[in-house]
């Protein structure tokens, strides 16, 4: 993750925070690191992080960090509904990680469309 714990209040609100969640969290997490080269490369303030779905909940309610955008991997596209039923009012746009994008670990693609989401809120 790009750590923000010296940057003042007003920066934060510009820290854009991703959610990745897979099966287990673990296919996703080379992904992260992908996705946060990219974002440093591009000077992108993110916090990106992936989940498994059983933590997905608990990292979606936590209010001192709230997610701008949930992205989910291919293998759990089916879940795609009951995720937007879960952050339903709370203007989280949720998508399905593009699977080229996905099996290729290409980071700069995935973070391109999670800004596109947050910005299109």
């Amino acid at each position: 993750m790009i750590k923000c714990k010296h940057k003042t209040i007003k920066e934060r609100k510009n820290m854009k925070r991703i959610m990745l969640v897979c099966s287990a969290g673990m296919s996703t997490s080379l992904l992260v690191q992908k996705m946060e080269k990219a974002a440093q490369a591009d000077g992108v303030e993110a916090d990106i992080l992936a989940v498994s779905t059983s933590e997905a909940d608990a990292k979606l309610s936590d209010a001192d960090k709230p997610v701008d955008v949930l992205m989910l991997g291919p293998q759990v596209r089916f879940l795609k509904a009951q995720f937007e039923g879960k952050v339903a009012g709370k203007n989280i746009p949720v998508t399905v990680i593009d699977m080229k994008d996905y099996g290729m670990m290409n980071g700069e693609n995935v973070l391109q469309t999670a800004i596109q989401l947050i910005e299109a809120k």
